[in-house]
């Protein structure tokens, strides 16, 4: 919480940290900067913190992707409370070099395509003579939940593209700092992730940029919820905490890294 009062909100509430307060509350959230190893061995953040929440490790999950019926089965005994504190846009980011070569905007088909591994070159979609470089997000993390919503709706996505020109990714600043660093890539990440590095562009979905307009107004397609999720209604310690992030205080955090309050989505 002192986090939160000092401004430093944390990137987005699909990570993994671990937090004590007296009274024992414990939060999961995600820890950034951890590397291969680390992604093979721990489901994505979402679904880690759910996990954790589910057998009764932690006592708040921050999770942005709604809870699954799938959730609910693997954990019968859990007795799930969720509760809003906000949302988030997901982008499609690309790099301004690409931008400036003439990639303005992506159609679902588009999106799809430089995912599956059908589309390899940027020419191809209006932009520069450069190959394209795709960083997912691994399977349980939010983002990628709500790219594969976007593109395929409640379909199943197919399997990755076997490409060397494909990787898998977990963290925010990982995948920022591969995006950075890549020529011609092109990942999923928080749209608040990418303030302050002029480098990076969410392009704009079907038309339409991820504005807080058109996040707050439905418009934008790949929009996500930010929960806090507990097991049973929310008491002492853990009430106090998110009692505080639902404050106005708390809501006033959420725009600075780019988020929506609650206010702003009409809650």
């Amino acid at each position: 919480m002192r986090r939160l009062r000092e401004g430093r909100l944390g990137r987005h509430p699909g990570q993994r940290f671990h937090h004590r307060r007296p009274g024992g509350l414990r939060c999961r959230r995600g820890a950034e900067g951890e590397g291969p190893e680390h992604h093979r061995r721990h489901p994505g953040r979402s679904a880690g913190g759910i996990s954790q929440l589910g057998t009764g490790q932690i006592n708040i999950a921050l999770s942005s992707k709604p809870l699954s019926e799938k959730d609910q089965k693997a954990y019968p005994e859990a007795d799930f409370v969720t509760t809003q504190i906000g949302a988030d846009a997901v982008g499609v980011i690309i790099t301004k070099e690409v931008a400036d070569g003439g990639v303005k905007g992506l159609s679902k088909a588009q999106v799809a395509g430089l995912f599956e591994g059908k589309i390899t070159n940027w020419k191809e979609v209006g932009g520069p003579d450069l190959q394209v470089f795709v960083y997912d997000k691994e399977p349980g993390r939010g983002t990628r939940e709500v790219l594969d919503k976007f593109i395929y709706g409640k379909g199943e996505p197919p399997a990755p593209p076997k490409s060397a020109n494909y990787a898998i990714v977990g963290g925010n600043l990982e995948t920022r700092n591969k995006l950075k660093s890549t020529r011609g890539s092109i990942a999923p990440l928080s749209t608040g992730f990418i303030e302050g590095h002029p480098d990076l562009v969410a392009v704009p979905l079907e038309g339409v940029a991820p504005t807080l307009a058109n996040v707050a107004s439905g418009k934008y397609p790949m929009t996500r919820p930010l929960y806090m999720l507990t097991n049973g209604k929310p008491q002492g310690t853990v009430k106090q905490y998110i009692d505080y992030i639902l404050s106005p205080e708390g809501q006033k955090l959420l725009p600075k890294h780019g988020y929506l309050t609650r206010e702003q989505m009409g809650l």
